[in-house]
């Protein structure tokens, strides 16, 4: 390997290390979010530390064709460093402003959906329903009205021909009415009763 590679990997490898602290600190940022899961928070540790060594090596590789030398660790070390004592503390804080930032645009941009496409379409539908509704109910006014103009003439014969029974027949009717108003609020009663005990 050249001066000139080795020069370069030095470069890289520093960069890395740096570039390392950078990522590192975005993990543990968000880690909080899956720390009471045991598995998820192993499988996203895995996970990070597989992409960032694959990551790593394939500059790695670019640069020196993947040779590995004690200096190249020594030069990760030195760049993860340089970023712990003169960059840790003011990227943390732009990070922090970044989230901020990026939550109050998610939340402008939701509230911006529900005014423009939700709320429309809610009162679309509600409009669409109490239509139907009205519809429906103007409806069964018609019908209802129809009823009783069909049911009158009815009521009507079935008056008459009841004042012309004998009055034994009307006592006899009369009776078979109030059993069966006796024997509808028993049923109710007993209906209730069960209800309150299966509570």
């Amino acid at each position: 390997m050249t001066l000139s590679t080795q020069f370069i990997t030095m470069i890289a490898m520093t960069s890395g290390g740096f570039y390392l602290g950078m990522v590192l600190d975005t993990f543990r940022r968000f880690a909080s979010s899956w720390k009471n899961r045991i598995i998820l928070s192993y499988v996203m540790e895995t996970s990070f530390w597989l992409t960032q060594v694959t990551i790593l090596f394939y500059v790695l590789f670019r640069v020196n064709g993947g040779e590995l030398r004690l200096y190249i660790f020594l030069a990760c070390l030195l760049g993860f460093s340089i970023y712990q004592v003169f960059a840790a503390r003011l990227y943390k804080s732009l990070l922090d402003r970044m989230i901020l930032i990026i939550k109050a645009v998610y939340r402008f941009m939701k509230r911006v959906v529900h005014f423009i496409v939700i709320n429309p379409v809610k009162w679309l539908l509600l409009l669409i329903i109490s239509i139907i509704t009205g519809f429906f109910k103007v409806i069964i006014s018609v019908l209802l009205f129809l009823f009783r103009i069909i049911a009158a003439p009815i009521k009507w014969v079935f008056q008459g021909f009841y004042h012309l029974l004998p009055t034994r027949f009307k006592i006899f009717l009369h009776k078979i009415a109030g059993f069966y108003s006796t024997m509808k609020n028993i049923c109710i009663k007993v209906w209730k009763y069960v209800k309150s005990w299966r509570r």
